[in-house]
């Protein structure tokens, strides 16, 4: 008896075919085989790229004012306690770093701004998740900001009851995007590629430990020093009013 694919995997699969994904890349996204891809793509009549309608235009937007709304996201890194043999190219021992774990590197950026928040946490579940929403929030404090929104995709951890209570503890509307559909959040997303290729694969760390030492000096680079593209090239702490803050104004 043939095995029925779930209705919530064919309707991503869908999903991310129109968006241009190959049939390998959805396979490898929703965990199913090239083969189920392929049939499921057939069934919908989407088995040729041009079968799609011709892609929607990019609808590029950007809040006004700082803290107007945030982006969160969590990031999944490998723990390890040497260098990697890509960086040696040197094999031996390799497997005695293997299955040490993972880490979660759960980011925030200011749609506005552009101005950066991360933490490496231990997980990404609720608790993890809500006590680095606490911890945004205080970094943004800390600079005059006060945020009214928070979004963030689908994960369980947003999902939970208490990160919602959390959010409306602290009049935060939580906006949640649609499922699928990742470009919705879009500048989280672009920040942890930039993260992930100027922080965390920049250089051969030693070890994880270390990787997440040198986050925060990297994160000060990127939000103090750094030309942002998104934003004509403006440094993102430049985009606050740094005429009210005299400690903002002679930083260097």
């Amino acid at each position: 008896m043939p095995v029925t694919t779930p209705p919530e995997t064919v309707a991503c699969i869908e999903a991310l075919r129109r968006q241009r994904w190959t049939g390998k890349q959805i396979a490898q996204e929703t965990g199913v085989s090239p083969a189920t891809v392929s049939r499921v793509l057939k069934r919908l009549g989407l088995s040729r790229m041009r079968d799609l309608e011709p892609a929607a235009p990019v609808i590029r937007y950007e809040r006004q004012q700082p803290g107007e709304m945030i982006h969160l996201d969590i990031k999944k890194l490998g723990r390890f306690d040497r260098v990697g043999h890509r960086i040696t190219g040197d094999r031996t021992g390799q497997s005695n770093s293997r299955g040490i774990g993972w880490e979660f590197v759960h980011v925030c950026i200011d749609d506005a701004s552009r101005l950066a928040f991360c933490q490496v946490m231990p997980d990404e579940k609720k608790q993890s998740a809500i006590a680095f929403l606490k911890a945004a929030l205080a970094y943004y404090e800390s600079l005059g900001v006060k945020v009214a929104r928070v979004m963030t995709d689908n994960g369980s951890c947003y999902r939970a009851f208490d990160f919602r209570d959390a959010c409306r503890d602290r009049a935060l509307k939580h906006i949640r995007t649609k499922p699928y559909i990742p470009k919705t959040n879009g500048k989280a997303e672009r920040f942890i590629q930039t993260a992930l290729r100027e922080w965390a694969y920049a250089q051969a760390y030693p070890s994880s430990q270390r990787r997440a030492e040198e986050l925060p000096f990297w994160l000060h680079r990127y939000n103090w020093h750094r030309p942002h593209g998104g934003i004509k090239s403006q440094t993102p702490i430049s985009r606050l009013a740094l005429a009210e803050d005299n400690l903002l104004r002679l930083h260097n």
